[in-house]
């Protein structure tokens, strides 16, 4: 029996995933062997020895001490692009709004007072303070082209928008999937200087935060447009204030309020809505959920942000799962104490990424217990499981 910790609601579509005749799912539980996880800030929490895997049900991984449980040999997972749809939508939606001065007109019909023909003169003489523009024939830079840029990049050439992309780690799937009218951008500072629209979708490092500076604002033409529905901190929004006080922005959308942000008059900041739908939220806990129950029963390793992808068919025999070290010689030292043990390997596949490697063994007997403490023995292994036929 697994035993699955929840540390904030997760979806049902995705607890259903993980059957009750072999797994128990709790907010409360001894030892679990994973840790199902969106929002809850996890790097002050004790996080039990017992614990094999953590899955957020969402993109980002800020929230979760990911070095940490790399050094422990605990695999991270997330939900890369299932929440990808959610966040197009928000992200068109607020291009739209800050194009439309939406959120300002709302806000002055709704000040409005007297009987129906006085509000109907008001509204007459103050919606010239709202005129906008349209979308079609701008030009929209999209920072970073994964499951959410991309989606956002199609979405934009649909409504008539030139597009242009900037993202160096672009992977050949992310590509295949882009409109191929979409521009290639050769920098940050190149994409900015062709762009009345600027929406980043990176996570949050040290290399990102404020990746969206003063210096590269005043690279956007005078009335360019910003939106962040990525991370807080990717955007100076000191610079951004200063830069609509100034006028050369015409608007911010952003999915983080902050006192300096939520009374602007040229800011429209929402409170973190890009993944809040109930589509998004059953699609994360459905990924995560699965990637969980494949990991604890097959070892095999999808969207981690930390481990290397591996999945190996199941050919029979008893599964070895083994967590370590990325150095030389380890392969041989496993290889080598199962062959003194009289062990028979019937398939085998090796991944490694960064300092960490993953070899799931597949043998043609039990593995004796014996055997199973000289393997995590071993200088460098993290851990050993024995996944049974």
């Amino acid at each position: 029996m697994f035993k699955i910790q929840t540390l904030n609601n997760i979806s049902v579509a995705g607890l259903e995933r993980l059957p009750r005749d072999s797994y128990e799912i709790a907010s409360e539980i001894a030892r679990p062997d994973a840790i199902l996880v969106r929002s809850a800030k996890m790097h002050d929490m004790v996080i039990p020895d017992s614990v094999q895997a953590i899955g957020r049900a969402g993109a980002g991984t800020n929230n979760v001490p990911v070095a940490e449980m790399t050094k422990r040999g605990v695999v991270v997972f997330n939900a890369p692009g299932a929440n990808a749809n959610a966040v197009k939508e928000l992200v068109i939606a607020g291009m739209l709004m800050s194009a439309r001065n939406i959120a300002q007109a709302w806000q002055f019909a709704r000040g409005l007072s007297g009987d129906d023909a006085a509000i109907n003169q008001a509204v007459e003489s103050g919606k010239k303070n709202f005129a906008g523009f349209e979308l079609p024939g701008r030009t929209l830079g999209v920072v970073g082209l994964g499951a959410i840029g991309v989606k956002v990049a199609n979405a934009a050439r649909a409504l008539g928008m030139r597009v242009v992309g900037y993202d160096p780690t672009i992977t050949v799937h992310r590509a295949w999937q882009l409109d191929r009218d979409v521009q290639q951008a050769l920098s940050i500072d190149d994409l900015l200087s062709r762009s009345d629209f600027v929406t980043v979708h990176v996570p949050l490092t040290s290399e990102t935060r404020h990746l969206i500076n003063a210096e590269r604002i005043r690279t956007l033409p005078k009335g360019a447009v910003l939106l962040n529905f990525s991370r807080e901190g990717i955007v100076d929004d000191d610079a951004v204030v200063t830069a609509l006080d100034q006028k050369h922005l015409y608007a911010y959308c952003c999915d983080f309020p902050t006192n300096l942000l939520k009374d602007h008059p040229r800011v429209v900041a929402l409170p973190h809505l890009g993944a809040s739908t109930a589509e998004a939220e059953d699609n994360c806990a459905v990924m995560v959920a699965d990637q969980i129950r494949d990991y604890l029963e097959n070892g095999n390793v999808t969207n981690s942000v930390n481990f290397p992808e591996i999945v190996l068919p199941r050919n029979g025999g008893v599964r070895l799962a083994i967590v370590n070290s990325n150095v030389p010689n380890m392969v041989g030292q496993i290889s080598t104490d199962l062959a003194a043990a009289g062990l028979n390997i019937i398939d085998m596949l090796n991944r490694s990424r960064g300092d960490v490697a993953v070899t799931l063994i597949d043998l043609d007997k039990c593995c004796p217990d014996e055997t199973l403490a000289q393997l995590r023995a071993i200088s460098g292994v993290l851990s050993v499981r024995c996944l049974g036929g």
